[in-house]
């Protein structure tokens, strides 16, 4: 089968060629089921997400043994099952989310690691949505439990994340304040019902916020949903209210905040750190409920998954390329079956 390997740390955006981490094979072994529960699944897409650019540079928390093939989330179809598989059947639609391994043609997973696809749902989109949409509906509805006429502030949300969490704090009926860069992006968070969008390229964010809270009569920022970090970070806690929550998803920014103690104290913040992946260890069940909502909402059109870019397996290093200089307005996805023509959103 075709797999896409990570024989080294480095640059993933360099060609695929002898200077590169990655080559892609096409004659890596076919996964075996390697139990009575096991299943096997073609997999039709894989997210790229911007922790998966990390774990090649070496830079993430998770270090894999080399070599490996890279890839979290997917969707595809049941090719085989094991003896004692009950929940699926050959043909089934299917998605998931892979500590590692979705960057192939195939792939294998134990029965109760799978989620149905709920028919009428694309499976790119369904390809899409554990990582990102998952960690932005355990972040908001269960550690935050964000409440309706709440204020929600995101940053970075014409990202992957972020778009999953203005449109996942939407369906909580929050007030929803987004922060991006660029016209494109801010007519496209315009375009899914955000109360207020932030272009940080020419707007200052306090004043903006400020003066958008003043005019509807609100006292602060409840809940802050941040993957970026740096100096949006430290900016953004200005704007918070008394008893307010901070969301720590990421540090797309390179640079890790720092969140002042004393003023957590005199303020009552409740700071939540936010590993989605680590759930499936220590908490499956909530992730397990998390996904089926998700993939109902999905069903019924509650959220709306942005595709900014596709590509093939052998195009890995330009969907990196992609994460690396923020290209994306929503998901980068790697497209196994046939290349995806997302549906516009605008």
């Amino acid at each position: 089968m075709e797999a896409l390997v990570c024989q080294s740390i480095g640059d993933p955006t360099l060609p695929l060629c002898d200077s590169s981490p990655i080559v892609l094979s096409h004659s890596h072994p076919v996964p075996e089921l390697n139990s009575p529960t096991a299943v096997r699944v073609r997999i039709y897409a894989t997210s790229l997400n911007f922790a998966n650019y990390l774990q090649i540079l070496g830079k993430y928390q998770e270090k894999p043994s080399l070599p490996f093939i890279p890839g979290s989330d997917y969707s595809g179809v049941v090719e085989s099952v094991g003896e004692s598989v009950t929940r699926f059947s050959v043909g089934d639609k299917v998605c998931s989310m892979a500590a590692l391994g979705s960057f192939a043609e195939l792939i294998v997973a134990d029965e109760k690691e799978l989620y149905l696809v709920p028919d009428g749902c694309d499976l790119v989109e369904a390809g899409a949505l554990p990582v990102a949409f998952g960690t932005s509906h355990v972040a908001l509805v269960h550690r935050a439990q964000l409440k309706a006429g709440q204020v929600l502030l995101v940053l970075g949300a014409a990202g992957g994340v972020g778009l999953s969490a203005v449109q996942i704090g939407k369906v909580c009926g929050a007030v929803v304040i987004a922060v991006a860069r660029g016209s494109e992006k801010v007519k496209l968070l315009q375009f899914m019902g955000v109360d207020h969008v932030v272009d940080i390229t020419n707007e200052n964010l306090i004043e903006t916020v400020r003066q958008f809270l003043k005019t509807r009569g609100l006292r602060g920022v409840d809940v802050l949903y941040d993957p970026v970090g740096g100096k949006l970070t430290k900016e953004s806690m200005k704007l918070l209210s008394w008893g307010a929550q901070i969301l720590v998803i990421g540090f797309a920014s390179g640079e890790v905040p720092v969140i002042p103690a004393n003023i957590a104290l005199v303020k009552n913040w409740t700071v939540h750190g936010l590993y989605w992946g680590s759930h499936r260890i220590h908490q499956p069940k909530i992730l397990e409920d998390s996904l089926k909502e998700l993939l109902s909402w999905l069903s019924k059109g509650l959220i709306k998954i942005q595709i900014s870019h596709s590509y093939s397996l052998s195009e890995a290093n330009l969907a990196f390329a992609a994460i690396r200089d923020r290209k994306a307005i929503g998901k980068v996805m790697i497209v196994l079956q046939n290349i995806y023509q997302p549906k516009s959103k605008l």
